[in-house]
């Protein structure tokens, strides 16, 4: 029992340097499909000229097996668990060892620092890091979102009132407003409506998590808010400052309806890689 619990912390870990890896230098099928779309949609040749920049960074990413961005992010992690594995200590150092190896060998850039003293474990690990969210599940996955400060700062949660219901689609406009060309855009907004103010920001972060091929009407015209803005890729003008507009819900309080944007730029990276269990139990 001891060498298969070893087996299956080793597995996890290799699925989460390996997860990373992906995320890292190339995008999701339907994030470039977004790009794709947006050269299609913008006629300013500014912004055209950014959109072919980003398609050939992407391309030369992917041949060269190289990170997208410079920021190669801070690693937050998604576990699904079947009820065979339990969420334990060891599991979670599995998580860990992942992301160390894989900031070895991406590279990745060590961007995980203490608050305060600034010292850097020069590993992406550290208190709290990675962040790891724990769902149950049929099967036992590991997805990754590595996300840039570039876009998280711009990040923001309000705390409206049920009768401010018309407001959210303001606040969502606002937030891409002050944020200007600062996330390098065109961004992938993810939206979190209701449930506390902690469970806002994690349902808008988990939207990040959600395909951007197709939005419902809600989703839409929110979209159709952030554009309207006129932002542009990297703020400097155009029809496209956000591919997409994702939102999650929580049921909240009845005297409650918190609201949060996580900002997300044109690099919207995610992976995932699921862990064969049957062979390690």
């Amino acid at each position: 029992m001891e060498s298969a619990s070893s087996g299956l912390l080793e597995a996890v870990a290799a699925a989460t340097a390996s997860a990373l890896h992906e995320a890292e230098t190339s995008l999701p099928a339907d994030v470039n499909a977004a790009i794709g779309r947006a050269l299609e949609r913008e006629q300013d040749p500014t912004a055209r000229a950014q959109l072919e920049n980003i398609r050939e960074n992407i391309r030369y990413a992917g041949e060269r097996g190289l990170p997208l961005c410079q920021d190669t992010g801070v690693p937050v992690v998604y576990l699904t668990l079947p009820p065979s594995v339990p969420a334990t200590a060891d599991l979670y150092e599995a998580v860990a060892e992942g992301v160390r190896r894989a900031t070895a060998e991406v590279p990745l850039r060590p961007n995980v620092v203490d608050p305060l003293t600034r010292e850097n474990t020069k590993d992406n690990t550290g208190g709290g890091m990675p962040t790891i969210h724990v769902r149950p599940g049929e099967e036992l996955t590991v997805t990754v979102l590595p996300k840039g400060a570039g876009a998280e700062n711009c990040s923001r949660i309000a705390m409206l009132l049920p009768s401010q219901k018309g407001e959210i689609a303001r606040f969502v406009a606002e937030t891409m407003l002050l944020a200007g060309g600062k996330p390098c855009p065109p961004v992938v907004l993810g939206v979190g409506i209701g449930a506390t103010f902690d469970g806002a920001a994690a349902l808008a972060k988990e939207a990040l998590l959600l395909s951007i091929d197709e939005m419902d009407p809600f989703e839409q015209d929110l979209c159709d808010a952030v554009n309207a803005l006129g932002i542009g890729p990297m703020g400097l003008g155009g029809a496209v400052t956000a591919l997409a507009v994702k939102v999650k819900r929580g049921h909240c309080h009845t005297a409650s309806l918190p609201v949060a944007v996580n900002v997300q730029c044109w690099a919207s990276r995610r992976a995932t890689r699921k862990v064969e269990v049957e062979q390690w139990t």
